[in-house]
């Protein structure tokens, strides 16, 4: 469980990232109309993007300090998990419109101020790489601060290949390099917020968390002493670090409660060693639920 401290860390360093990008958005857009830049202008968008993720992220950071209650037992676990769809979705979207756009510069090629161009483009660079590395620490075990800071990452990269972009036209007056370099950005965007949202469905639809087998759970709790079988079992995640893992059960012998609590200690203890899943519900039983399968349809 994360420290309340560790989420104060984390909105104080998405504020920073959140002023710098608007800033920027602002000067780019400004700076790719009077240029005639369409990857300076795409940049420009994945910044604005950028200032939208970056604000839905310090939303959700925000939610989850609220207490658990009556009604929200989870609390805002799960916000983060939205926060990490609703951007990466959002990261997607745009990839479309700028494969649209440099479709068109394709076919129409536009005279470019390359020294416009290029200036503009270092300053965003400076910027949308001082705020990726504020946030990269925490983009490692976090997945709504992830999609913020493949936002940044993203711009980063798109920068620098403007500022590449621009000196080639500088230099050979080769127009069509702008809506290609808006192309592989594109690409690049598009190929990762896939991989975020696939992230993101699997954790709400509750399907059992990667690299965990829940065949293999069985086999090692059938193996400590006193224990039957298990069955009814369920495996899930409600954030990226918090796995969930309920079952049922049947022990060898009719033994007394407080030697169920022991059992019940090293299933615990195995499961959060072997598979770091920190939320066990068992449900003890002897002789009973006969024939049932390890996987049952409620």
């Amino acid at each position: 469980m994360e420290h309340p401290h560790s989420h104060q860390k984390k909105s104080s360093r998405l504020i920073i990232p959140i002023l710098l990008n608007a800033l920027i958005t602002a000067v780019e857009i400004i700076g790719g109309i009077i240029s005639g830049s369409l990857a300076l202008i795409s940049d420009a968008l994945h910044n604005f993007t950028d200032v939208f993720a970056l604000i839905i992220s310090l939303i959700a950071v925000e939610l989850q300090k609220h207490a658990h209650t009556e009604k929200r037992t989870f609390g805002y676990k799960r916000a983060e998990v939205l926060a990490a769809l609703l951007n990466a979705s959002i990261l997607m979207a745009v990839s479309f419109y700028l494969f649209k756009e440099a479709f068109v510069r394709f076919i129409h090629p536009v005279n470019v101020n390359t020294g416009i161009m290029i200036t503009v483009a270092l300053i965003g660079l400076i910027a949308n790489a001082g705020s990726a590395l504020l946030l990269r620490k925490d983009a490692h075990g976090n997945m709504n601060i992830r999609t913020a800071y493949l936002h940044l990452f993203t711009d980063t990269l798109s920068s620098v290949a403007v500022v590449l972009g621009g000196i080639f036209i500088w230099f050979f007056d080769i127009k069509w390099i702008d809506p290609l370099l808006t192309v592989l950005i594109g690409v690049y965007v598009l190929k990762e917020g896939y991989v975020i949202v696939m992230q993101a469905v699997h954790i709400l639809m509750q399907h059992v968390p990667k690299g965990i087998s829940i065949k293999d759970i069985k086999s090692d709790i059938e193996q400590i002493k006193g224990i039957k079988d298990i069955h009814h079992a369920h495996l899930w995640s409600v954030t990226e670090d918090d796995i969930y893992f309920e079952a049922h059960i049947n022990v060898a012998e009719d033994i007394r409660l407080s030697e169920s609590c022991l059992l019940k200690d090293k299933i615990e203890q195995l499961l959060k060693a072997k598979y770091a899943i920190t939320h066990v519900t068992l449900q003890l039983e002897y002789d009973s639920c006969k024939n049932v399968p390890l996987i049952q349809a409620e």
